[in-house]
């Protein structure tokens, strides 16, 4: 594969991405569920109400808040390389805070100052993870394919779950 075609690659996963991203923290998938359209809710408190579940802390969420934002530092790291650090950090924080506020301006979720930093750290990892693979292939564009082969079979699987999920042929739900 040329440099052209790794690079358009990369660019399709990153919009696929992005639209995912955008349907899972923001369209809570497409599901309505029991909490939307309550009184909306702002926390400014960094870790002031950490998940309580059955009377033990969950941090399951704030995991899933990192890991979710994990391939937006990676791509940061092959698309924008020219960028500065500071314009990537930026970039991770944004697209948080353009997601907590798109879910309070919907009504769908609680705009949380926990969850842009969470976000932000993930996004922080992915960059770090991308670094380090680019210092063990000593080479960016073996890097970058080596990362598009890996993203394309995560995202082949990611839509597939999906599509399973939200035609309830999972035997799970999560409405």
């Amino acid at each position: 594969m040329n440099d052209n075609k790794t690079n358009k690659l990369t660019n399709v996963l990153f919009i696929t991405y992005l639209i995912a991203l955008f349907w899972i923290i923001v369209l809570k998938l497409g599901v309505h569920f029991s909490y939307m359209g309550k009184e909306r809710s702002i926390n400014l408190i960094p870790f002031r109400e950490p998940l309580i579940l059955n009377g033990k802390l969950d941090f399951g969420e704030m995991i899933l808040n990192v890991v979710i934002f994990v391939p937006l530092g990676i791509y940061a790291g092959i698309l924008f390389k020219r960028w500065i650090i500071g314009k990537k950090l930026f970039l991770f924080f944004l697209i948080s805070l353009l997601c907590e506020g798109f879910q309070f301006i919907l009504a769908i979720g609680a705009f949380d100052i926990t969850d842009i930093i969470n976000n932000t750290l993930g996004g922080i990892i992915g960059l770090m993870m991308y670094l380090g693979i680019e210092k063990a292939f000593k080479n960016s564009v073996k890097a970058q394919k080596f990362i598009n082969i890996l993203a394309t079979i995560a995202t082949v699987t990611m839509i597939l779950f999906l599509f399973l999920l939200k035609t309830n042929k999972l035997g799970i739900t999560y409405q």
